[in-house]
């Protein structure tokens, strides 16, 4: 199986331990994959600061491909992050340099791979459609989603991720038939310590989540959602696809950042809020 993360990318500032660590939804998926034994690649743009260099260094030994990396001209993508019982919290965010617009020989690359993922905070998803005539789609909406506007691009996708966090557990049982009925092949719905719910034919099945004391939640719904692609991807049936990525989703909520290699950075060189948070 071959997976590509394809889209954002961003440096996550931990003031309060003064240091930053790799990641974005993109580049989270391609390295839990990676972990999990798949081939798995990053493409999306960095920056050509020690930030940026330190992202692809990270991305290399977690043995992802970066041979489909550009560097940009300017500091890499950041977001502040703080602690709030545990669980992550984003201040600010700076994404500018991570923004692309796909090329043909980028999205022609694609056919290269089992299926792409990518999500929210990049600008891929009006090319989810052209992305689909190539290869299998995965995207992850988020928690800040319109589900009509949403609706239209659910047919072209072999999983459609949603963060559900703030709904009832009937509430998400609904967003995963809502996302059937528009015709994503399978569905997920994320809820933290609820677990998750997949949609896959016409049933709705929900995973417990693992129970541990979190260090930092920052990336364990991307362990979810990778475990579940390379279980999909591999043909693994889905109880234990489901139950091997909710504990890859515990683990990683046992180091802080999404996967770990951190960089030491000084707060006080952070400026005042520069954008909406992420």
């Amino acid at each position: 199986m071959k997976l590509l993360g394809a889209g954002d990318n961003v440096s996550d500032r931990y003031l309060h331990l003064s240091t930053q660590f790799p990641g974005g939804n993109a580049v989270n998926v391609a390295v839990f994959a990676a972990r999990m034994g798949v081939h798995a690649g990053y493409l999306g743009v960095v920056g050509n600061d020690d930030v940026g260099r330190h992202l692809l260094s990270s991305l290399a030994a977690e043995h992802v491909d970066v041979s489909h990396v550009r560097v940009g001209d300017g500091p890499n993508a950041t977001a502040d992050v703080e602690l709030r019982d545990n669980d992550r919290v984003f201040l600010r965010s700076d994404r500018t340099t991570a923004l692309f617009e796909l090329d043909d020989d980028q999205l022609e690359l694609m056919r290269r791979y089992d299926v792409v993922h990518s999500g929210y905070a990049g600008t891929l998803l009006p090319r989810v459609p052209e992305i689909a005539e190539r290869t299998k789609v995965s995207f992850d909406f988020g928690s800040r989603f319109e589900f009509d506007r949403v609706e239209p691009y659910l047919r072209h996708l072999h999983l459609a991720c949603f963060s559900g966090g703030h709904l009832t557990e009937p509430e998400a049982e609904e967003l995963v038939r809502a996302g059937r009925r528009a015709g994503a092949e399978h569905v997920l719905v994320t809820r933290g310590e609820a677990g998750a719910y997949v949609g896959a034919g016409d049933l709705v099945h929900h995973q417990p989540a693992d129970l541990v004391s979190p260090v930092d939640t920052l990336g364990a719904g991307d362990a979810f959602i990778a475990g579940l692609l390379v279980g999909l991807g591999t043909g693994r049936a889905l109880p234990a696809t489901l139950a091997a990525a909710s504990a890859h989703a515990a683990q990683v909520c046992q180091v802080h950042g999404a996967f770990g290699r951190g960089m030491p950075f000084d707060p006080a060189s952070v400026a005042q809020p520069r954008t909406t948070p992420a």
